[in-house]
């Protein structure tokens, strides 16, 4: 499960849909990322990080620091 993902999205009060549309995909899907049912394919991993201001690394668990250095 990537439970980062879950709480970067409901820290900005958005619903798996909006983020869907920002990703070009369907809700179901990015339901999915969520609960890892599907691996996040690195394209959209960076998307994700992009829009949430943290590393690729924190929405993997691999750092609990969230910005850049």
């Amino acid at each position: 499960m990537y439970r980062r993902i879950r709480d970067l999205r409901e820290d900005k009060d958005m619903t798996q849909t909006q983020i869907a549309e920002i990703l070009h995909c369907s809700q179901r899907v990015y339901s999915d990322y969520e609960r890892g049912k599907l691996d996040i394919p690195t394209e959209i991993l960076i998307k994700l990080a992009d829009f949430h201001k943290v590393s690729v690394d924190y929405i993997l668990e691999r750092t609990d620091e969230k910005s850049f250095k």
